[in-house]
């Protein structure tokens, strides 16, 4: 197909709905739909009808959905849950790193191949695809999970020992192995630079610039955006990847009050140019390049495929963990991660490898990715099924987890939404009777008033028909809106029955007519406070007893 005349206006809107298609196709069958885009990137490129010359456009919007991606886990990480399970995160990221790449290189000599070329092979086998895998668990609402907050901890571990291997072969091609050490103390040095920087940023800056900007909702979120680009941008620039700077920038925002608004925000935006990674993803996947390489393909993805889940299981089973929550962390390394493909073309261009190896990681890329996005799909179905078979890696006392529920705070009791008048009161005398209260609202001013008395508050707008995924809702006991806007009020009922909410939902009326609406729609509780004070004024005024 002849595309040198389009303009790039019409090639994305070519591929836009040549993605629509698809992802309509793939729905009715089921199939999930980062395989569908990633296959719809192989139709679209060179391996297929070709409709783009140049990438440059679709690669600028796959950083940005990839910046955005990464910022938001920084946004939802807790800092308290990473405390304690940072060490595990450590151990099992460089335990996997290890034991993939020395076992990989064993099978790679056994297959014939040359000493260099299994070690490049192994260790691309290593990198698991943090982008893929954070989308998965976002998709599920995994990633606040204990497996889900592990498995990113390993990942970024990942993520930053690539970052090593490459600087380290990127030294061999330009300056000798003499420069090496010192090539990694400036690179650890540089590092250290953005941890302080962004450390005394946190304390000094953004706190009070993250509280004037939340004036305008929009300006929120285009500050927060063009912070995500920023960071990732200057951590390239330093010689990192823009996928650590990413996330850096949404840690630097995780303990402000307003991360679950940013987020919730972003969520839409970020989905949007994700499509654009995985069409990306596939445009780069020559499969001309794959040739005779489909029996040692499947050799090294059944490897992928069990023997990384199997060592992260014994690794969190030795440090005390539960089968399950291992079992959970242990599927998303089940694959290689696009930084292998990146990998295998740097050993390409230095000469160390031929395009048979290339075509080789390629196909395996394909086939972990396929198949290990349908284990994480379905991951609590897969361990239900194998759950009595996996006694092995628990030990008698799997006590980490135990230890942890320990160190975290109280479970949240009631979620109060509005802290005006009515509200405050309602927080002030839940808090009295000893139970544990979230409250949210959407004006700045309010939330650092109720924070300085000690009250746990978080930003937030019932308008944003976000606001129910930030709320911890299978903690709540009950849910109460302050806020006595009956349509804003039915909506709220209406999402949270959608979301299965179990809990009691209370709302507020201005008039016995809002009240009945919101009765018939399912509230257990309406509040009336103004037609509650309207009667007690008219018993005193009449002299009668209130």
């Amino acid at each position: 197909m002849d595309t040198t005349a389009l303009h790039p206006f019409f090639v994305i809107a070519i591929i836009l709905m040549l993605g629509a298609i698809l992802g309509a196709i793939g729905l009715f069958l089921r199939q999930p739909l980062i395989v569908v885009f990633i296959a719809l990137g192989i139709l679209v490129g060179p391996s297929g009808i070709n409709v783009t010359e140049t990438t440059t456009n679709i690669e600028m919007l796959s950083d940005l959905g990839i910046a955005l991606l990464l910022f938001v886990v920084g946004l939802k990480l807790d800092i308290n849950l990473i405390k304690s399970t940072g060490r595990i995160a450590l151990y099992t990221g460089l335990g996997q790193v290890i034991f993939t790449s020395v076992i990989g290189f064993i099978i790679a000599l056994s297959l014939q191949y040359d000493v260099l070329t299994s070690l490049y092979i192994a260790i691309a086998l290593t990198f698991s695809s943090t982008i893929i895998i954070v989308k998965l668990l976002s998709d599920k609402k995994e990633i606040d999970s204990l497996h889900g907050q592990i498995a990113i901890g390993f990942l970024i571990v990942q993520d930053l020992v690539v970052v090593l291997l490459m600087l380290f072969l990127k030294s061999l091609e330009t300056s000798g192995t003499s420069q090496i050490v010192q090539n990694t103390l400036i690179m650890f040095a540089k590092g250290g630079l953005i941890i302080i920087v962004l450390g005394l940023l946190m304390r000094f800056v953004i706190p009070k610039l993250i509280h004037y900007l939340a004036r305008n909702r929009e300006l929120l979120v285009l500050f927060s955006i063009a912070w995500a680009v920023t960071v990732a941008a200057g951590s390239e620039f330093l010689g990192f990847s823009r996928e650590v700077g990413a996330f850096l920038a949404g840690v630097s925002l995780a303990s402000t009050s307003y991360r679950n608004v940013i987020s919730g925000r972003l969520v839409t935006l970020r989905d949007f140019l994700l499509l654009f990674f995985f069409i990306h993803l596939g445009l780069h996947l020559n499969l001309q390049l794959i040739g005779d390489q489909v029996q040692p393909a499947l050799y090294f993805s059944l490897f992928v495929l069990v023997g990384n889940p199997l060592i992260v299981m014994i690794i969190m089973g030795v440090m005390g963990y539960r089968k399950r929550t291992s079992f959970l962390a242990g599927l998303t390394v089940a694959q290689i991660s696009e930084f292998s493909l990146l990998f295998a073309a740097l050993g390409l261009q230095l000469g160390h490898i031929n395009e048979e190896a290339v075509g080789l990681i390629t196909l395996v890329g394909l086939i972990t990715i396929g198949i290990s996005t349908y284990m994480i799909l379905y991951s609590h179905d897969l361990f239900n099924l194998l759950s009595p078979f996996l006694n092995v890696f628990e030990r008698k006392l799997p006590f980490r987890e135990d230890l942890i529920s320990s160190k975290e705070d109280k479970p949240i009791d009631v979620v109060l939404i509005g802290l005006g008048r009515f509200g405050g009161n309602i927080a002030v005398d839940l808090q009295r009777d000893g139970i544990t209260l979230l409250a949210v609202d959407f004006d700045p001013n309010h939330i650092k008033y109720w924070q300085k008395r000690g009250f746990l508050v978080q930003y937030g707008d019932l308008e944003d028909p976000e606001l129910p995924d930030q709320l911890p809702l299978q903690q709540a006991r009950t849910v109460i809106s302050s806020i006595a806007d009956t349509k804003l009020n039915l909506a709220l009922i209406q999402t949270l029955k959608l979301m299965n909410y179990s809990g009691k939902i209370a709302v507020t009326a201005f008039s016995s007519d809002d009240a009945i609406r919101l009765q018939n729609a399912n509230a257990d509780f309406v509040f009336l406070p103004f037609a509650e004070a309207a009667e007690i004024v008219s018993r005193v005024m009449a002299g009668k007893q209130v």
